[in-house]
């Protein structure tokens, strides 16, 4: 499991690069670069949040500490780096969080490794990569939309990082058919983007 954690990413990042068609290396050594300090600060002070049990405080705890906030932090910084030019669009920016999170993963696999727990090693880096290919997913999807159709994937934009989160928390909570559902959810933007980018790109 450990292993999982530590290659998902990577291995993702090297699959989507092969389907897209825009430039994989935009900010590429930016984004190690600040992903790796991220990672390190967030290591060494730990949790923000002391949960307890099963209830809000855990969902609470996967928002900031787990699931969501590490995965949106890539696209709060890619944001202003896009408003000063510096990517092109959403597709860099993909590649951007994708590779924010691999020194994350890496540090993280080692760090949960004593834990063995599969909600962790497992299913945290797959809900990582679902935000980072997401919402970018969607992003594309309201900038050429019009009108009514802009909304929906504005709403999926703020909605994806909770649902991941709430994805996590069912999990750890034992509700696995409640959690089956959320990563489901959670799933489906990065499943139609790499399905979009694989046939658009075979044509």
């Amino acid at each position: 499991m450990s292993l999982f954690c530590f290659l998902w990413t990577p291995l993702l990042y090297l699959f989507w690069t092969s389907i897209s068609s825009e430039d994989s290396s935009a900010g590429g050594v930016l984004a190690l670069l600040l992903g790796s300090i991220v990672a390190l600060i967030q290591f060494f002070l730990g949790s923000f949040i002391n949960a307890g049990g099963f209830g809000f405080s855990r969902w609470v705890s996967a928002c900031i500490d787990i699931v969501s906030l590490p995965a949106v932090l890539p696209f709060i910084l890619g944001g202003l780096l896009m408003a000063l030019r510096l990517f092109s669009g959403p597709d860099d920016l993909t590649n951007f969080a994708l590779l924010w999170l691999i020194p994350g993963a890496a540090i993280r696999s080692v760090n949960w490794s004593a834990v063995k727990d599969p909600s962790l090693l497992v299913l945290v880096p797959v809900l990582w990569t679902a935000i980072a290919v997401g919402i970018p997913f969607l992003l594309r999807i309201a900038q050429n939309g019009f009108g009514c159709i802009v909304i929906l994937p504005v709403i999926g934009i703020t909605a994806l990082p909770f649902l991941a989160a709430t994805a996590y928390w069912a999990f750890f909570s034992q509700k696995l058919i409640l959690g089956m559902g959320f990563l489901c959810v959670t799933l489906i933007p990065m499943g139609l983007s790499v399905v979009i980018s694989f046939f658009r790109n075979r044509r």
